[in-house]
């Protein structure tokens, strides 16, 4: 574990508690035999191995068992439980019991100066499992409650009710199993008169019980002014990250939410098509200096408003009304915040009123562009380079600035620059708990092929925030350039849901699972792929990067006259787009089969492409049929001397700038 994680921070992580029962009664020689036959299943689960290899996962042996502390989702544990206690039906009388439990740890020095970890998720998750007996899968309520968003694991879930533990403590457990796993027994513990284990029921509506779930809808602008649009969107997603930040809630992510705007939105549907039980909606109008906002709390069950308020103030005090908000939200549900989320939503990126709506300008245009289109990337660089003029301390702004340099470095090919790492490093300096910002820096490094430092920050950023887009679509990259598509490919599906107009990684889905040969899988990345191109093309026909990926999609699903047809229409249009060109090469070799048309497609491309696309371009499996091709290989060596040649002349300007004095 990296030196920077050593310290005593509090995060949410996803405990798998693992003992042997009857250990100590046990003689010391079978103990030892015991713990090697358990350590050699865990090993062998699928869950363990992926989350080990790409550093998500910590082992803490405990004796007579241990605790895996995983950092994705709950999902994990419970995967990684199955996959146990199947192994252990088929093979083993080995008596083990496991429970499950989500909620803070952190990372510790212990006396021998070893990474361990401490804190209520592993507590909580040892007194869960004690409730068990063996072959017992128990999980905590709040574990419970995430499952049950997802319909495939609500037949496994059955309530047990509360249970008393260590100290006189409560504990609210589950009992997880299916026909061939865990262990449908009561336990002994709650054995007694009366007491009737139950299945979640499978509703629409979350039931009362439920962690409080929330979807906060985009706000509506109101300022008659659809250039406004940047300020309202940028509100609602503040209040999500706000919001996100309280373990004690369950929010829909500002991905999911905003497939909503711009619709005529039943609160009904949302709830039952995100299965929340709160809803928040609201309007902005903001003018002349003052903003006025609306915002209200739907209870999911009834319809009914539980809070609602309207704030008319001086635009200064935009920061006040978003802790406001947040602050009555809470309140609303009855919900305890621990000290240090409180301080969490109370912090601000900036306090200046005139950063913050150039930045969120910016964000704005990153969003709703091209990571390729390089006229779009010189307008963030500009807003969030004022931004900083500004407040020279605002580090969501430098590490925007990161993000739009990495791109027209590596991607777009522009020379000159760091390609965004001193502004990366700025971010990091000013905020070192910024997920994106550790991310974007990965990025960076990976590009020039500084993979082992890039690891490092990777692995940084999906601890701080697992559920950052940036950071799991930066590991996926990384990955791929490893040739981890394993890996990669979870990354990738990560990045899938949590941006839901994101079809980039969706066509880079169509790849991995070609090269691991899953085709089912495979087909089912096409189809999200094309749905997601062909919305993105239905709002700009022009966007070569989707109808390159869209191409590549149909060339899968066997529509190769419709593929060709897209290629044909899009090269009038741009010609000049690398990204869609190397996509277009992409369908041609692996799917149309036809390598001459795709060596010719790539040839204009390699002219053009940056150093970050030869490098991919060299390792990516979609080109396997050609690599070996006389033709590949001379256009990718040309490209790098290219490439090296502009380094070097753009070294030799530097230097010279520097001897002139002209920095």
């Amino acid at each position: 574990m990296p030196e920077e994680l050593k310290a005593k921070r509090m995060e949410i992580a996803h405990v798998l508690f693992i003992d042997i029962v009857g250990y100590s009664a046990r003689l010391t020689d079978e103990q030892q035999a015991l713990v090697d036959e358990l350590n050699q299943i865990v090993r062998s689960s699928d869950e363990f191995n992926k989350a080990a290899a790409a550093g998500r996962l910590m082992k803490i042996p405990t004796g007579d068992g241990m605790a895996l502390i995983f950092y994705n989702s709950p999902e994990q544990p419970v995967n990684c439980a199955l996959e146990i206690s199947r192994a252990l039906r088929n093979s083993s009388d080995l008596p083990v019991r496991m429970g499950v439990h989500s909620g803070p740890v952190s990372a510790v020095t212990d006396l021998n100066d070893r990474t361990n970890a401490a804190g209520v998720g592993i507590n909580v998750a040892q007194r869960v499992m004690d409730c068990g007996d063996t072959g017992h899968i128990l999980l905590s309520q709040r574990v419970a409650e995430d499952l049950q968003q997802y319909s495939r694991w609500r037949p496994d879930l059955h309530d047990l009710g509360e249970v008393e533990v260590k100290h006189g403590e409560r504990v609210h457990v589950f009992n997880f199993y299916t026909d061939d796993a865990g262990n449908s027994d009561l336990p002994k513990k709650l054995a007694k008169p009366n007491h009737r284990a139950t299945t979640v029921p499978a509703t629409t509506k979350a039931a009362k019980t439920q962690r409080p779930s929330i979807c906060v809808l985009p706000f509506a602008n109101m300022s008659g002014d659809p250039e406004q649009e940047y300020f309202s969107d940028g509100i609602s997603e503040d209040i999500i990250t706000d919001l996100s930040k309280i373990s004690a809630l369950h929010v829909v992510s500002r991905n999911t939410a905003f497939t909503f705007k711009g619709k005529a939105v039943d609160v009904g549907q949302v709830v039952s098509q995100l299965k929340v039980s709160h809803v928040v909606e609201g309007s902005v109008r903001k003018a002349a200096g003052r903003v006025r906002i609306t915002a209200q709390l739907i209870d999911g069950a009834n319809d009914s408003h539980i809070w609602a308020e309207r704030y008319d103030r001086d635009l200064n005090d935009i920061f006040a009304i978003q802790d406001e908000i947040s602050h009555a939200i809470v309140d609303a549900l009855k919900v305890k915040l621990l000290p240090e989320e409180k301080k969490a939503i109370e912090q601000h990126g900036t306090e200046n009123v005139d950063a913050y709506n150039l930045f969120l300008m910016a964000r704005q245009t990153y969003t709703t562009g091209s990571e390729g289109d390089p006229r779009r990337l010189d307008a963030i660089i500009r807003m969030c380079r004022r931004a900083v003029e500004i407040d020279p301390n605002y580090a969501d702004a430098w590490a925007l600035i990161a993000l739009a340099e990495v791109n027209l470095r590596w991607r777009v090919g522009r020379q000159g620059g760091d390609g965004g790492l001193a502004a990366a490093e700025r971010a990091l300096e000013l905020n070192p708990n910024l997920a994106d910002a550790y991310a974007i820096k990965a990025r960076i490094l990976s590009e020039e092929n500084r993979n082992d430092e890039a690891s490092r920050e990777i692995e940084i950023a999906l601890r701080l925030d697992p559920e950052s887009y940036q950071a799991n679509r930066c590991a996926a990259l990384l990955r791929f350039r490893q040739k981890r598509i394993k890996e990669a490919t979870t990354y990738w599906e990560k990045a899938l849901t949590l941006d839901e107009g994101d079809f980039g990684s969706a066509g880079m889905l169509v790849s991995t699972y070609t090269a691991l040969g899953d085709q089912e899988g495979a087909q089912r990345a096409a189809k999200i792929t094309l749905e997601r191109c062909e919305k993105n093309l239905t709002r700009d026909a022009n966007n070569g990067a989707a109808m390159g990926h869209g191409a590549n999609a149909l060339a899968e699903l066997g529509q190769r006259e419709r593929a060709k047809e897209w290629m044909e229409r899009a090269l009038l249009v741009d010609p000049d787009n690398v990204t869609m060109r190397y996509n277009f090469g992409c369908a041609l070799a692996n799917h149309l089969n036809d390598k001459e048309a795709a060596l010719e497609m790539l040839g204009p491309a390699f002219e053009k492409m940056g150093a970050g696309f030869i490098n991919h371009a060299k390792v990516d499996p979609d080109f396997d049929c050609i690599r070996d091709d006389p033709r590949f290989k001379a256009m990718v060596a040309t490209a790098e001397a290219r490439v090296a040649s502009e380094t070097r002349k753009n070294s030799k300007r530097k230097s010279k700038s520097i001897r002139l004095g002209n920095v």
